[in-house]
């Protein structure tokens, strides 16, 4: 059993809170949603856990299993079983998906033997097309295809926690159905804690929560079971927003680069 423990996490950029206390804890097996407005801090809370550039951390802690996250690079969290589905995947040109998968599993210690073999297998159960493998990674590559790309990896890696950022983010119809079942095969089969960041509830039609969370203006104001997320889908954020000003979103920059790290 492995726990991803947020206490009191307080975070932002130079000047700028945005992140404004959350307490959240994710174990495995468990799905958990974050829902939100545009500007209410869920790709922040991303990228905080995952140690991406230019966050500053304000109070509070991140444990994963007992271990300081915060206190880590992002390549020691990921090694320690964290791991983000990136909202915008990096396009790495001269590198293909097995090499990156190669060297990730080696820096971890894990055998690398027959990986071909599993790379496409987890292409075929999700119906990435095996010409894109030998591709440079995510380079000319449709969105859609990108984030059946960041699934193949997930599966591959088998993290302890997995962090989604926007999965559904520029899926078409079949590929939502295929990266999303994905992970909640991963969660039932592999018992793989999954936070899914998620602005609508198509997403988690597949992908089925545990525990539905809405964040606001940096701070979760509820959290209930699956049927939180169905109340959303019928009355939308109004009802938690209203008398709050949310926050545009920021603009995207180096911080949404995996690279950046």
């Amino acid at each position: 059993m492995s726990t991803l423990e947020i206490i009191g996490l307080r975070a932002g950029i130079t000047g700028k809170e945005i992140v404004r206390g959350i307490d959240l804890s994710v174990s495995s097996g468990e799905v958990h949603a974050i829902m939100g407005p545009n500007g209410a801090g869920k790709s922040t809370l991303s990228g905080v856990l995952m140690g991406k550039p230019g966050y500053e951390v304000l109070a509070g802690s991140a444990t994963l299993d007992g271990v300081d996250l915060l206190a880590l690079p992002a390549w020691q969290r990921a090694q320690a079983g964290l791991h983000l589905v990136m909202q915008y995947p990096t396009e790495v040109p001269g590198v293909r998906v097995h090499d990156v998968l190669a060297e990730a599993l080696a820096a971890g210690g894990r055998d690398t033997g027959g990986l071909d073999d599993r790379i496409r297998a987890e292409a075929a159960r999700i119906g990435f097309d095996e010409r894109f493998l030998d591709r440079a990674l995510n380079v000319d590559l449709s969105g859609g295809e990108k984030k059946r790309n960041e699934t193949l990896q997930l599966a591959v890696l088998e993290p302890k926690i997995a962090i989604l950022d926007e999965l559904d983010s520029g899926l078409d119809i079949d590929a939502l159905r295929a990266c999303a079942r994905r992970v909640e095969d991963l969660s039932n089969e592999r018992a793989m804690g999954v936070l899914v960041i998620t602005h609508y509830s198509r997403l988690l039609a597949e992908l089925r929560p545990d525990h539905v969370h809405i964040l606001v203006k940096g701070r979760i104001v509820a959290s209930g079971g699956p049927e939180l997320a169905d109340e959303l889908e019928e009355v939308g954020y109004a009802a938690y927003t209203a008398g709050d000003e949310v926050e545009p979103p920021a603009a995207r920059s180096a911080l949404d680069d995996l690279f950046a790290l």
